[in-house]
């Protein structure tokens, strides 16, 4: 499927890349873009459907649209439940964005919010998710893409034409850079603009968190 919202161009199908019947056309008709956000989805909770494909995507009550792909698994979910009967879908991710736009609609509720502002309240969105979960995400707000991991040997960059390419793995030989560890940092325009103080949720994966995954695949 694609469309657009909020000046952006979106396209999630639910099959992958090697199978698909649009992404070939895609790539050779659309414009250069600024910003390009792309996901693979292991489906490691929810179906394999269109409504469980990345991103998502969604206006806070600002009109500011915000961007969001989510590689890892909610394992400590209880602040994100509440969302099961609202969501389009049946993932732990869609449930997670759906508790960050109501976050930041209860922030702009206070007052209106500048780059500084939207970085604090991701920072601390992030540090409050991350411990026991698997937290590697990106989110965009239509100014400053907000980078964060929180597993090892995972997610670094590389500069390459004047910008910055992101990857869960180093795609080439060349030098990749690696995100910093549970930290989140946030980039406009090629450099980095703003970065949080280190949190405590790193994540480990054990025994533990393979069990409770195997429960929720069931």
């Amino acid at each position: 499927m694609m469309y657009k919202n909020g000046g952006d161009i979106i396209v999630r199908e639910p099959r992958k890349a090697s199978a698909s019947t649009v992404l070939e056309g895609i790539l050779a008709s659309i414009p250069p873009q600024k910003y390009l956000l792309a996901h693979i989805r292991y489906a490691t909770v929810g179906t394999v459907r269109k409504e469980n494909c990345h991103p998502f995507h969604a206006a806070d009550i600002s009109g500011r649209w915000w961007t969001m792909i989510h590689n890892g698994t909610i394992y400590s979910g209880s602040g994100t439940y509440r969302y099961y009967r609202r969501q389009s879908g049946d993932t732990d991710s869609e449930r997670l964005f759906l508790a960050f736009i109501d976050g930041i609609n209860d922030r702009l509720g206070k007052g209106s919010l500048g780059e500084r502002e939207r970085f604090s309240f991701v920072n601390d969105f992030v540090a409050e998710h991350a411990p026991r979960n698997k937290l590697n995400l990106m989110i965009w707000d239509g100014e400053l893409l907000f980078v964060h991991k929180n597993m090892k040997n995972t997610m670094s960059f590389r500069r390459m034409n004047g910008g910055l390419l992101f990857s869960t793995v180093p795609l080439d030989d060349s030098e990749w850079v690696p995100i910093p560890m549970a930290q989140l940092v946030a980039y406009k325009d090629g450099r980095e603009v703003f970065r949080g103080d280190r949190h405590k949720g790193v994540f480990t994966p054990t025994l533990e968190y393979i069990t409770a995954l195997d429960a929720m695949n069931i």
